[in-house]
């Protein structure tokens, strides 16, 4: 059996939790790592709840430095419109030096949603 234990750091990009507005989490920084891959489990939406996301990325982690990826940036692509009690991945193939995730509420009342993001392929490993 390989060890893929050694070879992921996950952070938490968004804390599970109810979400009831848009929601941005904080930079993650991807310096030492060569790959990422961002997962998303949501579960209970209430009164019919449109929530969409996408992944930002910047060469620094200020805030209005972000820019939406491109399709070429990614490994798989988001849903249209989260779904209760699923798990969705992307994966990050882009150049810059932070991600972030941005959870969008386009109608309804809330989703309860996660998201972690696994950097992967460090540089100097094993990781901790």
């Amino acid at each position: 059996m390989k060890d893929l234990h050694s070879h992921l750091s996950p952070i938490a990009a968004l804390i599970p939790a109810v979400q009831s507005a848009t929601a941005t989490s904080s930079a993650i920084d991807l310096q030492g790592f060569n790959s990422a891959e961002v997962l998303i489990q949501t579960g209970a939406i209430a009164s019919a709840g449109d929530f969409t996301v996408k992944l930002q990325h910047s060469d620094t982690a200020t805030s209005g430095d972000f820019a939406d990826t491109a399709s070429t940036d990614r490994l798989g692509s988001f849903p249209a419109s989260l779904a209760a009690d699923s798990v969705y991945r992307v994966g990050y193939k882009g150049g810059k030096r932070y991600v972030r995730t941005v959870v969008t509420k386009n109608g309804g009342t809330s989703i309860i949603a996660g998201i972690t993001v696994l950097r992967g392929h460090p540089a100097d490993g094993p990781v901790a």
